[in-house]
């Protein structure tokens, strides 16, 4: 498969999102046009998209609406479990906790974690709030694919770092903060000393880990700024454009 842009994968869930309203009001077809129109976009550009994960549709005929939503589905991934704990259980973590939408689509909560004396042993959602320190042991015992950060962005890189050591991949961070792989004094003391490689040693744990960032303030930005900007909006970006 060639390298496929993120801009592209973020397209995908739009054109899904479309094809289940289309399934809803009983549309059996539909074309790259349509779904252009709908996803604010050029018909070629859904086609490029499509194009990266195979054929799809008839020239001529375009696409079957349950076809393509089912290979969308499987594109993405959602038709498999994904098992998630979130880290966090304040009024962010629990509202995410009982977002209904998220069984939709294979996510299934499945831990719970926080430091707070007052969170820790709360139910939400059916589930116990248990101390971050029971997280290695939970993810070695249990099958979890994810994990959902909804902590102060001071504790972020703490939380991240707890999922990463636990043997968690993938990472949803709602923090406005960066996180990913850190040195302490001692680790590069310790590498200096011996010649390694700081940078490449230090990232060990992280390889293979997938961060995805959620950034609430800032989209607020943003929306601010073209606001006041509406011009600017999209005016220079290609539709293919990271």
């Amino acid at each position: 498969m060639a390298e496929v842009p993120t801009a592209a994968i973020s397209r995908l869930v739009t054109y899904l999102r479309i094809l289940e309203q289309l399934e809803t009001r009983d549309v059996s077809r539909t074309s790259s046009t349509d779904l252009a129109e709908r996803a604010g976009v050029s018909a070629f550009q859904v086609r490029k998209d499509l194009a990266y994960f195979g054929r799809f549709g008839t020239r001529g005929m375009g696409y079957t609406v349950p076809i393509l939503k089912r290979e969308l589905v499987r594109v993405l991934g959602l038709n498999q479990t994904w098992n998630v704990v979130i880290v966090g259980v304040g009024r962010l973590g629990q509202a995410i906790a009982n977002y209904p939408g998220a069984s939709d689509y294979q996510f299934q909560y499945v831990g719970l974690f926080d430091v707070s004396p007052e969170l820790v042993g709360r139910q939400v959602r059916d589930l116990t709030v248990q101390h971050i320190e029971e997280l290695r042991d939970f993810v070695r015992a249990n099958k979890v694919d994810m994990g959902f950060l909804a902590v102060p962005p001071d504790r972020a890189q703490d939380a991240a770092q707890a999922l990463v050591d636990a043997g968690v991949r993938g990472i949803l961070n709602f923090a406005p903060v960066v996180i990913g792989p850190r040195a302490t004094d001692e680790r590069m003391a310790d590498q200096r000393s011996v010649g390694g490689n700081v940078q490449q040693e230090i990232g060990d744990e992280w390889r293979g880990v997938i961060v995805e960032n959620v950034d609430f303030l800032a989209g607020m930005k943003r929306l601010a700024f073209y606001t006041l900007n509406p011009h600017l909006k999209d005016s220079t970006v290609p539709e293919d454009s990271e």
